[in-house]
């Protein structure tokens, strides 16, 4: 079992930065590829970011490529979401999302077995 607690959310202005943080509990963390994904009201849940357990490798939804960096430190069982230029339209609570199964990273919210609480991200224009 895992337990996923995000922080890091919180108001800003369109152009700001955020880092958010997901600590997990469980001996076997290194081993899960991790996501990011994110929710607003009455919209399905969207993939933003994950990252592989074996070699660090990452994928984003292109439209936070290149604003957005997934990154992971295993010694301290945590992985982070660093969102620089951010707009209004990246509003949205934000989740991550640990996948127990080894294989490719996965983009789809089925593929994922642990979620966190999530953590609201404002962004004013």
């Amino acid at each position: 079992q895992v337990q996923l607690v995000e922080s890091g959310g919180g108001l800003v202005q369109a152009g700001g930065s955020l880092r958010l943080s997901c600590s997990a509990s469980g001996r076997t963390f290194s081993r899960y590829n991790m996501g990011w994904f994110r929710q607003t009201p009455g919209k399905e849940r969207e993939f933003v970011a994950a990252i592989r357990w074996s070699d660090s490798s990452t994928y984003y939804v292109d439209s936070v490529k290149g604003r957005f960096t997934i990154s992971r430190d295993n010694a301290k069982n945590t992985v982070y979401l660093q969102m620089n230029s951010l707009k209004p339209e990246d509003t949205a609570v934000y989740y991550c999302a640990a996948d127990r199964d080894w294989g490719q990273m996965s983009n789809a919210p089925f593929a994922y077995d642990y979620w966190g609480q999530g953590t609201q991200v404002t962004v004013s224009s």
